[in-house]
């Protein structure tokens, strides 16, 4: 049995402002370490043998930060491209925990949303439209990303990377953002296109799956 655990980074500088983040590379708050570290507490006895993480700094700031109390002292180790991920020594290598960086795991891209407050936009565009831009599926918000697209790139990330290592006996933590996680959530709990609507995955908490 494998175990795949879900993680939404925690709280960052902009969630904690309340604006539209995306794609911006905001780091985490005090509070989001302070999430990071309580999260890592959970999950502490539980054997990782791989980390998969967006290329967005409030994503790997919660990789390391969780990572810290872990039961076994392996370090986490970002895994670069060959000619730099060099490993010579076979006792060092085992004593780390590859960490992946893929891009489709980053946060949906909210175009010319990003840096605006939402509460503002509330007030410009109406309660309903902003509503629509942030919890339907199909519906982008100006020049950005849908949930519909959002997820076009990461389950197919997730199947095609991801699922194997867990069809393998590995057990994976992932962790990501709000909407990256709720496509990948989506297609493993079957939800459907009214479901996933009323999905909210709080930051700084774990979801956890058994394979």
């Amino acid at each position: 049995m494998a175990k795949l655990m879900l993680l939404r980074h925690g709280q960052s500088e902009w969630n904690k402002k309340n604006l539209f983040t995306g794609w911006i590379d905001i780091p985490l708050s005090q509070e989001g370490i302070d999430e990071a570290i309580r999260a890592g507490e959970e999950i502490k006895e539980i054997s990782i043998e791989r980390i998969y993480t967006s290329t967005l700094v409030r994503g790997m700031m919660t990789v390391m930060l969780c990572m810290l109390s872990h039961h076994s002292g392996k370090v986490p180790v970002v895994v670069h491209p060959e000619e730099w991920y060099h490993m010579c020594d076979a006792q060092a290598q085992s004593h780390l925990i590859p960490v992946i960086s893929a891009w489709e795991l980053n946060e949906r891209m909210y175009g010319k949303l990003q840096g605006k407050d939402k509460n503002q936009m509330r007030r410009e565009y109406g309660e309903e439209q902003v509503k629509i831009w942030r919890r339907s599926f199909a519906a982008p918000p100006p020049e950005g990303e849908s949930l519909k697209m959002t997820a076009e790139r990461t389950i197919p990330y997730f199947k095609q990377e991801i699922l194997p290592r867990l069809k393998k006996g590995e057990n994976i933590l992932v962790v990501a953002h709000g909407n990256s996680l709720r496509s990948i959530v989506m297609e493993i709990e079957k939800l459907n296109e009214e479901e996933v609507l009323n999905l909210e995955i709080p930051t700084g908490k774990t979801l956890y799956y058994t394979f």
